[in-house]
């Protein structure tokens, strides 16, 4: 009886941990050619029925652009949100609702 339940603990502080990691993400990555080198970095997470993420763009000549966004459902109602801003720090929001059925 105490293995199984030593088990049983055990399997469930696993199953905890990875469901937690599983909710919150980063990449990286980068690529290089003949103008120079291009990279991105993106992370997110959800919990609780909402998700969101960020991902920052960089090109070979050092602009950057970046989005920002979110969404999220309750009750059959899904809204989400997201910001971009460009390499010349013009910004532009967009955002959105639909009933599941």
């Amino acid at each position: 009886m105490t293995k199984t339940l030593a088990a049983c603990l055990l399997a469930s502080t696993f199953a905890l941990l990875s469901v937690g990691q599983a909710n919150a993400w980063t990449r990286d990555g980068s690529v290089s050619g003949p103008r120079g080198t291009a990279s991105v970095h993106a992370n997110g997470n959800c919990a609780s029925g909402s998700c969101s993420r960020s991902v920052t763009r960089t090109g070979p000549n050092g602009y950057s652009m970046s989005r920002n966004g979110s969404a999220s459902c309750d009750g059959g109602t899904c809204t989400g949100s997201r910001t971009t801003t460009g390499p010349r720090g013009n910004t532009v929001t967009r955002s959105g609702s639909f009933h599941r059925y």
